[in-house]
């Protein structure tokens, strides 16, 4: 079993890119910092060393890598687990509040059928979710 323990990068060390795109970061002269053969980005040494930082990205939120010694591994992936929790506590609050809604609204339809239609909004509410939290 290999050890979970993060090393510290080596700027005179290729090391494979942590984007997946099987490219190889070499150290540039004179900087800390590494660059893909392969997509063509940078990435900065952070936190005395052990942590690289995507420099240039079309994402919201920078992205930053831990070494293990033989793969990276995502280094602020607890900040996601905290917003996955509340965006669930808010959806189930949704899905609660459109159930009581529909159960309460005049009985032209049937009960079953506006059941049905909540129960769909919120299964559809769950997949936004997961195509949102997929990446």
């Amino acid at each position: 079993m290999q050890s979970q323990k993060n090393h510290k990068i080596d700027l005179n060390s290729d090391y494979p890119c942590p984007c997946r795109r099987r490219g190889r970061l070499t150290p540039i002269a004179l900087t800390e910092a590494f660059g893909c053969n392969r997509c063509q980005q940078i990435f900065v040494v952070q936190e005395g060393g052990y942590v690289i930082e995507q420099l240039s990205t079309n994402y919201p939120y920078k992205r930053a890598w831990r070494w293990s010694g033989h793969q990276w591994s995502m280094a602020h992936s607890s900040l996601g687990r905290g917003y996955l929790s509340l965006t669930l506590a808010i959806i189930f609050g949704l899905v609660f509040l459109l159930l009581i809604t529909t159960l309460q609204s005049p009985l032209s339809t049937s009960i079953t059928f506006r059941v049905i239609a909540a129960l769909f909004l919120s299964v559809l509410l769950v997949f936004m979710l997961w195509l949102a939290c997929r990446r």
